[in-house]
C-alpha cells in the first residue's frame, strides 16, 4: 500500500489581519466579542504579529519525509491549510494508508478527539479511500521525553551557579468536565511530567505541575494554573523558576506570549527569575520522535 504521514496541528493566524476570522473558527462561527479580538491581536501583535506553527510543522514535515521516505503532509485544524486541503493532497497522490499524528502528545476529546472529527469529516467530504492509523498520544514516547529533558537539563545553566531552582512543567488547561468523563489528560501529563522528573534526577519536592492559558468560558478549568502559581511559590521563597511547557511541542503564542509575556510580567513583579527550555519545534529530536512513532504504527498494522 501506498503510505504516508499526516502530521496535523492547531493552526494559528498567518497575519494581524487573519485575527477575527481565525476566531470564527475557532469559535465555530459564533461572532467573537470585539475586546477578545483585540486581546488576541494584540497577544500576536507582541510575538511578531504571526503565528510560527505553520512554517515549523511544514519544516519538521520535510525533515520526515527525508528520514522516512514517506511523504509527509500537513493539515491544520483552525487555520490554512486545512486538514480538508491535506486529504485532497494524499487523495491526488494516491496515498492508500496514512499514520496520522497529532503535533500533541496528550490524548482528550477536546484536543486530540477534535482532530480525528476534523479528519473524519474531511475524508468523508472528499470520498477519500484512506486506511487512517490515528495515533491518539504519545506522552510516553522514548524519543519525546529524551529530547524534552534534554532541552530541561541545558536550560538549568541559565540560573546562577548553585541556584536553588524548581521545576515547573507545563499545559495547556482544558474544562474540568473531562475529568469527570474519565477523559486520560490528566493523568498523561502527570505522568509525563513524573516520568522527566526521573530522567533529570530532580529530588522530591523540587519540580511541580501546573496549567495555563485557561480560557474564561464560564466553567471550571483544570489547575493550579500558572498564573496563580507563580505568586504563591514567591511568597513561600521560591526565587529561580524553570518552566517547561510539556503539552506544547512547538512556539506559539500560548508559549511565546503566555510563558515568555505573561508569566515573565507576573515573575518580574514577584522578585522572582523564570527560565523556559526551548521548544522541540523542528529539531532533529523531534523528526526522530515522529519517525519512531509512524514506524511503530507501521510495525502493528503489518504484524
Amino acid at each position: 500500500m501506498k503510505t504516508g504521514i499526516l502530521l496535523l496541528a492547531y493552526g494559528g493566524p498567518d497575519q494581524l489581519e487573519d485575527v477575527p476570522a481565525y476566531l470564527l473558527d475557532i469559535r465555530g462561527g459564533r461572532e467573537t466579542p470585539q475586546a477578545l479580538v483585540d486581546e488576541i491581536t494584540h497577544r500576536y501583535a507582541a510575538i511578531g504579529g504571526y503565528s510560527p506553527l505553520l512554517q515549523i510543522t511544514r519544516s519538521a514535515a520535510s525533515q520526515l519525509s527525508a528520514k522516512t521516505g514517506m511523504p509527509v503532509y500537513v493539515g491544520m485544524r483552525h487555520w490554512q491549510p486545512w486538514i480538508v486541503d491535506a486529504v485532497k493532497e494524499m487523495v491526488a497522490d494516491g496515498i492508500e494508508r496514512a499514520v496520522v499524528i497529532c503535533m500533541a502528545p496528550h490524548y482528550s476529546s477536546l484536543s486530540i478527539g477534535a482532530y480525528r472529527r476534523k479528519l473524519d469529516d474531511a475524508l468523508a467530504a472528499v470520498g477519500a479511500n484512506i486506511q487512517i492509523l490515528f495515533v491518539e498520544s504519545w506522552h510516553t514516547q522514548p524519543e519525546y521525553l529524551a529530547a524534552v529533558a534534554a532541552n530541561v537539563s541545558a536550560t538549568y545553566g541559565k540560573f546562577p551557579s548553585g541556584a536553588k531552582v524548581l521545576t515547573v512543567f507545563t499545559a495547556h488547561s482544558l474544562p474540568e468536565f473531562i475529568i469527570e468523563r474519565g477523559e486520560p489528560y490528566d493523568r498523561q501529563l502527570r505522568e509525563t511530567a513524573a516520568l522527566l522528573a526521573e530522567r533529570l534526577d530532580i529530588p522530591s519536592g523540587r519540580w511541580t505541575f501546573s496549567y495555563q492559558s485557561a480560557a474564561k468560558t464560564g466553567v471550571p478549568w483544570l489547575g493550579p494554573q500558572i498564573e496563580e502559581l507563580v505568586p504563591s511559590l514567591a511568597e513561600r521563597g521560591e526565587q529561580n523558576l524553570l518552566i517547561a511547557p510539556i503539552g506544547f511541542i512547538a512556539d506559539h503564542v500560548e508559549v511565546l506570549y503566555d510563558i515568555d509575556v505573561g508569566v515573565q510580567e507576573i515573575a518580574r513583579a514577584h522578585h522572582v527569575r523564570v527560565e523556559r527550555p526551548p521548544m522541540l519545534n523542528d529539531s532533529p529530536a523531534l523528526v526522530d520522535t515522529l519517525a519512531a512513532i509512524a514506524a511503530a504504527q507501521l510495525v502493528q498494522v503489518n504484524a
